[in-house]
């Protein structure tokens, strides 16, 4: 089991931007696939973009070009930096390692 604590939410106004982090507690962070994940009030969770253990990158359409998703291997951690946020953009987001550990998730709030 990996515990991961998120940060880094909050309300900024749009086209602003936030940083968000996830520290895992596990020894093999730097082999396990990394992710990010939002969920939006009335709708499902959904992939904002992961990032593998050879730094390969993924992204939802949403956000290509405006989150950028990177990580540290060396301090356990993984970033999710977030540029030109949208009210859209509003939503908890949850850290995730590999296919079963999931953070207790950050609120983002975008005001318009």
């Amino acid at each position: 089991q990996v515990q991961l604590v998120e940060s880094g939410g909050g309300l900024v106004q749009a086209g602003g931007s936030l940083r968000l982090s996830c520290v895992a507690s596990t020894n093999f962070f730097n082999i396990i696939t990394m992710g990010w994940y939002r969920q939006a009030p009335g709708k499902q969770r959904e992939l904002v973009a992961f990032v593998t253990s050879g730094d390969s990158t993924n992204y939802a359409d949403s956000v290509k070009g405006r989150f950028t998703i990177s990580r540290d291997n060396a301090k356990n951690t993984v970033y999710l930096q977030m540029n030109s946020l949208k009210p859209e953009d509003t939503a908890v987001y949850y850290c995730r390692a590999g296919y079963t550990n999931w953070g207790q998730g950050t609120q983002v709030t975008v005001s318009s």
